[in-house]
């Protein structure tokens, strides 16, 4: 078998690039990335693409069709990937969340392949404080990052048929250490503040609700849906990829990480601009269909991991939000240096780039 995973050097491709080498040691896996975030590296005692067959540099906005040859399954993480990104580059979010997913996923089907894999998003449910969100809810997007994950569904649909099978996994937020650490997530932000500053800074009220997972969590999700069948499904699924053991309230999270952490204080902006983007998710679906590849991580363990990473870090920058552990914060950077340009394309000429295998 032989597998691509598009935007494999980020925060999740790594620890989905361990679950696949543990689970299916003879498949021959295939990274395909920008190399934003190459260079990020927090956690790693060796480069995780070493893991990988073969790496390819590339962008999936001009994805040579060689890329595509025996491959027989391909899962999709390239994204522009969280809010802040999405609204500083809502064409480009579009065009590599959405339209680069339908160029890739069609590409791909004509080549041969047999399965897709779309890395999607819970956050599609936008404001939602009544009932949990289940697959048949409506999506009520707030964000060009949400609106990009509904118009791939969207489009992802029809391409699925009895010889190519499409699955978007609809994932909570994610959270825990990786190889390249993000902390621009909710319960990762938590914990470094409480690392640097002994803090918890929330910057809302603390009231919207949150479904949150294990980047270990979403790495077993991808492998389930890489050996799903249409039989457990269909063609075509879209399912809420998470626990309902982890819906929480952004206060609860603040207050978890005051537990496991001694000493650290929680504080609330009450004074904030109301957080609309609150929703509660329900994931029995995810639950019947996949039985034997449900969440595993607790939230107690998570939080203690990621102190633990930080501390081995030696990490303490009290103004981790404006600094390089920021995605956006590393775009600029790269912007400012003219290495990037302001569609997100690297600047250096053709002559100069290459594709290392």
């Amino acid at each position: 078998m032989k597998i691509l995973i598009t935007g494999n050097m980020g925060y999740i491709g790594p620890v989905v690039t361990n679950q696949l080498r543990s689970s299916f040691p003879d498949a021959f896996l295939v990274g395909y990335d920008m190399g934003y975030f190459a260079s990020s590296l927090t956690n790693s005692v060796f480069l995780p693409e070493n893991q990988l067959d073969m790496q390819l540099f590339g962008d999936v906005r001009n994805t040579p069709a060689s890329v595509f040859n025996d491959v027989d399954v391909v899962i999709y993480l390239a994204a522009i990937s969280n809010d802040a990104m999405g609204h500083s580059f809502e064409e480009v979010t579009l065009d590599v969340n959405y339209k680069s997913a339908i160029r890739v996923a069609k590409a791909a089907k004509d080549a041969g392949a047999k399965s897709f894999v779309f890395a999607s998003s819970c956050s599609m449910y936008g404001a939602a404080n009544d009932a949990a969100r289940t697959e048949q809810s409506d999506v009520n997007p707030l964000t060009a990052y949400a609106k990009s994950k509904v118009y791939a569904e969207r489009d992802l649909e029809p391409l699925a048929d009895e010889n190519f099978t499409v699955t978007c996994l609809r994932f909570a937020t994610a959270c825990g250490m990786s190889p390249r650490l993000r902390l621009d997530l909710v319960l990762n932000d938590f914990v470094a503040g409480a690392v640097s500053s002994g803090k918890v800074n929330i910057l809302s009220d603390g009231s919207p609700w949150r479904p949150i997972i294990h980047v270990k969590d979403m790495a077993r999700a991808i492998k389930w849906a890489v050996e799903r069948d249409a039989e457990n499904g269909g063609e075509f699924l879209a399912v809420n990829a998470g626990s309902n053991k982890w819906n929480y309230q952004v206060i609860d999270l603040a207050q978890a990480v005051s537990k496991v952490i001694p000493g650290v204080r929680v504080f609330t902006n009450k004074d904030a601009v109301p957080d609309k983007r609150s929703y509660r998710v329900n994931f029995e679906l995810f639950e019947k269909l996949a039985p034997n590849d449900q969440p595993i991580c607790n939230l107690a363990d998570t939080i203690q991991e990621l102190y633990d990473g930080l501390i081995a870090m030696s990490f303490d920058n009290i103004d981790f939000r404006n600094s390089n552990f920021m995605r956006l914060s590393l775009l600029n950077s790269l912007r400012e240096k003219k290495h990037l340009n302001n569609e997100l394309s690297w600047s250096f000429k053709p002559s100069q780039k290459k594709s290392l295998i």
